[in-house]
């Protein structure tokens, strides 16, 4: 029996965004949805990623994001996509990483945690940084070094020395409030940043920032914002912290 249907549109939404994230994630998914507003629309795709992130097994993403970039849905007329890899912004390059996004969908602003704390950086007048990494030194080094290249200064750095991203993901609460007051506590530091959009740093950013007294942020909330910003979401989103309600600069 064939059977009669209606078609009708989309449900309302503000923007679409798109989402590429590590095989290995187990935390932007969750953190995401706390950090866009319920009438953003948001589509995912996963990038094959090694269990051990070091500058060398980034370098094989530069194989596999173009397709996992296509799996986003056309149809979907996404406004603004993200590459959710501090590390592997870092590494591959952000104007490569955009490249890659852009064969398949030309003209969409594309954005990565790397892009998304620098305009952050910029927003907030932040010149001095205190930075926290769970990683090892090949990548901590390589991200240290971006941000200097755009005038923001390391003025505090910290590493858990990890490179198992099964163990990042369930570094405790408590250890990243004190990693993230111990390094912000410096006096030239203006602002502290949790690099990794696997560390569960968004749950602990109002606790970190009520101790330090000076802004706290984290991969996946300075890529939310710039997500959100670029997509035309212009008002104050609560959820974003100290980010709520600022836009992009110039």
């Amino acid at each position: 029996m064939r059977l009669d249907y209606d078609v009708e549109a989309a449900p309302p939404r503000r923007a679409a965004l798109g989402l590429i994230l590590l095989s290995i994630d187990e935390t932007i998914e969750r953190d995401f949805r706390r950090l866009l507003p319920g009438d953003v629309a948001l589509f995912h795709s996963r990038v094959p990623s090694s269990p051990d992130l070091t500058a060398e097994t980034i370098r094989t993403m530069r194989e596999t994001l173009p397709d996992a970039a296509a799996l986003l849905p056309q149809a979907a007329a996404l406004d603004a996509i993200a590459y959710g890899c501090t590390s592997g912004a870092t590494v591959l390059g952000e104007a490569e990483v955009a490249r890659m996004i852009a064969a398949s969908h030309p003209g969409t602003p594309v954005t990565n945690p790397l892009t998304a704390l620098k305009a952050a950086c910029d927003a907030l007048g932040v010149r001095r940084l205190g930075l926290v990494s769970p990683y090892v030194e090949d990548v901590s080094d390589s991200l240290r070094a971006a941000l200097e290249g755009h005038g923001v200064g390391v003025a505090a750095f910290g590493s858990f020395g990890q490179k198992e991203e099964r163990l990042v993901a369930r570094i405790a609460k408590p250890s990243i409030v004190e990693a993230m007051t111990a390094i912000g506590a410096a006096a030239d530091v203006e602002a502290v940043f949790a690099s990794c959009t696997n560390l569960r740093a968004v749950d602990i950013l109002a606790e970190a920032e009520a101790a330090l007294g000076k802004p706290a942020l984290a991969s996946n909330q300075v890529l939310a914002w710039h997500l959100l910003r670029l997509a035309g979401v212009e008002d104050r989103v609560e959820s974003l912290g100290c980010l709520a309600g600022v836009g992009l600069r110039g």
